[in-house]
């Protein structure tokens, strides 16, 4: 009896090992599935971004969570995890139309060499752009900008303070809020004139004042744009802990971005 206990046991127990090892390839495989299925949305559908920076209030704020369509503009080597150099240019693109709030890759060659950036598209490839006592001027036409208020700003460089608001009516007719936190004397609100070069666009933040972008000379090149914005998912103040509820942005979640 004992040995017929034994030899069932012995034969138990391959039985067992390999039911354990079928389980774990199961769920090897269900998490390979998982990691693939989530790649390929990043990269060829939509990725989410956080705003760490105020260059693009009021439009966007820090803080705020949104999705970026990654097919917009189609795909160049951006739109691969880590940027992966597989191949040159954009596929199957599309683009971009002034106005677009776009993430791109940084193309200075400096410390935020190829970091993301998310900026407004306000000149097309072809266009003269300069920028004169704080009005935009596209092709020798000054922009129709109509101060509509004040904002609210605070963050550590100015403090806590009201700014001037405003509309801006783009050429194609895009509107969209900016401010002026020094009104219309910072540093970049007289600039030289430019002319976007080919397969190039040039990118400016709503927050006129506070905004690193190509009033500084350089341009995006249409390779290291890596989407447009759609629209946020998630927000909450910069200072504030994911748990705590109260603080949460709600009437910011799921708003389109203009």
């Amino acid at each position: 009896m004992k040995s017929n206990n034994a030899e069932t046991r012995k034969e138990s127990e391959p039985q067992g090992f390999r039911r354990r090892l079928a389980n774990f390839i199961e769920l090897a495989r269900t998490i390979v599935y998982a990691v693939l299925i989530a790649v390929g949305i990043r990269t060829l559908a939509y990725e989410p971004f956080s705003i760490p920076s105020g260059s693009m209030i009021p439009t966007l704020l820090i803080g705020d969570y949104l999705f970026v369509s990654k097919f917009s503009y189609g795909y160049s080597r951006h739109s691969l995890p880590f940027s992966l150099s597989m191949f040159d240019g954009r596929v199957l693109g599309s683009a971009p139309e002034r106005g677009d709030v776009a993430v791109f890759k940084y193309p200075v060659r400096d410390s935020n060499f190829e970091k993301d950036y998310i900026k407004r598209i306000v000149g097309l490839p072809g266009d003269r752009v300069k920028v004169t006592s704080g009005v935009l001027h596209i092709n020798g036409t000054p922009v129709r900008r109509m101060k509509i208020g004040e904002f609210a700003i605070s963050e550590r460089r100015y403090g806590a303070l009201k700014v001037a608001k405003y509309i801006e009516t783009l050429p194609n007719g895009r509107r969209h809020e900016l401010i002026e936190a020094e009104g219309d004397f910072g540093r970049m609100d007289n600039t030289r004139e430019w002319t976007v070069p080919r397969g190039h666009f040039f990118v400016m933040g709503d927050n006129r004042d506070n905004s690193l972008d190509s009033r500084f000379g350089w341009t995006v090149p249409e390779e290291n744009l890596v989407g447009r914005a759609e629209f946020l998912f998630f927000s909450k103040p910069q200072d504030s802990w994911f748990f705590e509820v109260w603080n949460w942005r709600f009437s910011r979640f799921l708003a389109g971005i203009k």
